[in-house]
């Protein structure tokens, strides 16, 4: 699919005329119709408005030119998991996991790969296998050879560390210390839980990637809690396998 009929479907699939989209992006409604026919594509900055409204990368408004993988962990990258830049801009570098809202999650490749072999297993790798393959992949993407470049000197290792301090002062019976929190999706995590009042609840947003873990019982059983945190709260409960029966255990504003 060409540019000019990108625009068109994404433009027709969120019900806009030509009119709406050109006063979104600050064009004529002439320019939209150019580009719908193939007579000219959109320059460098109304790209960049064009993503950000569509939320699909450069790359898609393009025809997918190029096949894309995160720079830092190497999945290949589809729009619907581009991490996103602080504007809310679609990043066709990284993966929500990796950026979020203009942040690098990793500055240890080594935790990365703990993450990442993981999910690995059993898809034609074996433990062994993945963490051989990661070990030799990633230190060939971009993020990796310019660590030094584009860390931030240690800023967000101090708030994910500033968070597991708070979430181990809440002492919930039962629940092991937290030692490490990786960056989890929204829409993968957001569980259903069960009201008082007879209701149910979900408290996060799909597209926001939160810090994590789940931790195992230390007295067993089936059930796992599972933690949650970012900058405006923290979210603990407990459920079953694959997330079925959860229960709220806390919900608290930071």
């Amino acid at each position: 699919m060409n540019t000019q009929d990108v625009i068109y479907n994404l433009r027709t699939r969120m019900g806009l005329s030509q009119d709406e989209l050109a006063g979104k992006v600050f064009v004529t409604r002439q320019a939209v119709s150019r580009w719908e026919n193939g007579e000219t594509v959109p320059n460098t900055d109304t790209l960049k408005l064009l993503s950000r409204l569509f939320k699909v990368s450069i790359n898609t408004l393009l025809g997918s030119p190029q096949k894309l993988f995160c720079q830092c962990c190497g999945m290949p990258l589809e729009d619907n998991i581009l991490g996103r830049d602080a504007d809310g801009t679609p990043n066709e570098h990284y993966c929500q996991w990796c950026y979020a809202d203009g942040t690098y999650t990793y500055s240890d490749m080594d935790d990365l790969i703990d993450v990442c072999a993981g999910h690995m297993v059993g898809q034609d790798f074996t433990e062994a296998q993945a963490r051989a393959y990661l070990k030799e992949t990633l230190p060939r993407l971009d993020y990796w050879k310019r660590y030094s470049e584009l860390s931030d000197d240690g800023q967000f290792e101090a708030f994910k560390a500033r968070l597991i301090g708070e979430i181990n002062d809440l002492h919930i019976e039962g629940m092991p210390p937290v030692e490490k929190l990786n960056a989890l999706v929204g829409r993968f995590v957001n569980l259903e839980y069960p009201l008082p009042g007879g209701g149910t609840a979900r408290f996060l947003d799909d597209q926001t990637t939160y810090l994590g873990t789940q931790l195992e019982s230390p007295f067993g059983g089936e059930r796992c809690f599972g933690v949650l945190a970012c900058m405006d709260f923290i979210l603990i409960s407990t459920y079953e396998k694959d997330g079925q029966n959860p229960e709220l255990v806390l919900y608290k504003k930071r």
